[in-house]
């Protein structure tokens, strides 16, 4: 059975990729696309930046046809301007139009908007009805489990948000005030999926960074799919590798260093392409420890990649370090969850 958002029809227990601030571009999207990604999101934007015309805010906006279904996500916290910016967003043609009121760092949920949202549910059902009302876009939210342990509301926002006309709902098992610490408490997903008054499609996020974890997930909570985050940095397989898991129960093969250099390879001229040489290869810098997670010895590689400036000198250390590690055999799945502290990966 399919699963569907408005007149979006996605797979059965299609695997979501997160929405991250500074990570989810269109670079890292299109090797997440490539590996199995089912829907995708652009990294959250201001409301406020739209609106002025902020540069960097409608960079954010850039999507491609190879990457639908393709959802943009906004923020803010104030009612016209959210719904100014979703017709700003209306005329980019994505599939779905996401608001974010998960969002932890300061900057953001002390100012009234993303997490922040969770305080006041009576200001979060304005915001939102706002949107849907600017948007012919089928309207989703991203949400957290509640403020604090003593206001984990989730189950109430659920119906109040489906009551006015959201189609989905994706739940950060977190409270704003734990960030990304300790373990992600997905029993509130749970009883969210299973509220027989709840019929939009419930996507569960926070930990998952296996095939065996996501399958438990699966059929512990009941819910409709996965949405993956900081376990995708550097490690765009793990979607495929939970699809091919889901179906045979086995493991695909980890990729080889080959792989991790072709796909960081790819990562890289996306990058350059989409935002110039300097940009592109300055942002890229980010991302290498993360493919190359694993390998012995690889510091010295790693400080050469992120102090070089031509994509020529670039590939070809890439190349040095596929020939060095050729045959070099990978743990499975070596994924780590980046605890981001003052980034916003939901």
């Amino acid at each position: 059975m399919s699963v569907k958002i408005g007149n979006i029809e996605l797979p059965d227990f299609p695997l979501l990729l997160a929405p991250m601030e500074d990570v989810s571009d269109p670079p890292f999207r299109a090797v997440c696309k490539d590996k199995g990604a089912d829907l995708m999101y652009t990294e959250f934007i201001s409301s406020e930046g739209l609106i002025r015309d902020a540069i960097k805010s409608r960079k954010k906006l850039d999507i491609f046809e190879y990457e639908k279904p393709i959802g943009i996500q906004i923020f803010g916290g104030d009612e016209d301007s959210l719904a100014m910016a979703a017709k700003i967003v209306d005329v980019t043609n994505p599939d779905l139009l996401d608001i974010n009121y998960g969002c932890p760092v300061k900057k953001v949920a002390l100012k009234g908007a993303g997490a922040g949202v969770l305080k006041d549910l009576d200001l979060m059902v304005r915001l939102t009805s706002a949107v849907i009302k600017a948007t012919s876009l089928p309207v989703t939210v991203k949400t957290r489990l509640g403020w604090d342990d003593n206001t984990r509301n989730i189950e109430e926002v659920a119906e109040r948000l489906q009551d006015i006309g959201i189609k989905a709902l994706a739940i950060h098992g977190r409270t704003r005030t734990q960030m990304y610490k300790g373990e992600a408490d997905w029993t509130l997903i749970g009883k969210v999926k299973n509220n027989p008054r709840i019929k939009i499609p419930i996507f569960g996020n926070g930990d998952i960074d296996s095939p065996e974890k996501a399958l438990e997930y699966k059929n512990r909570y009941g819910i409709d799919g996965i949405m993956i985050g900081r376990a995708a940095i550097g490690y765009p397989w793990i979607f495929d590798e939970i699809k091919h898991f889901f179906k045979t129960g086995e493991h695909l093969p980890a990729p080889t260093i080959e792989d991790r250099v072709a796909v960081c390879r790819k990562h890289l001229y996306k990058s350059i392409e989409w935002k110039g040489a300097v940009v592109g290869i300055n942002e890229m810098r980010r991302h290498y420890a993360n493919y190359l997670k694993g390998l012995p010895n690889i510091k010295d590689y790693r400080n050469k990649l992120v102090t070089l400036k031509t994509f020529e000198e670039i590939d070809e250390v890439l190349g040095e370090v596929a020939e060095t590690y050729s045959g070099f055999e990978f743990e499975h799945n070596v994924v780590e969850l980046i605890n981001y502290h003052e980034k916003c990966p939901v």
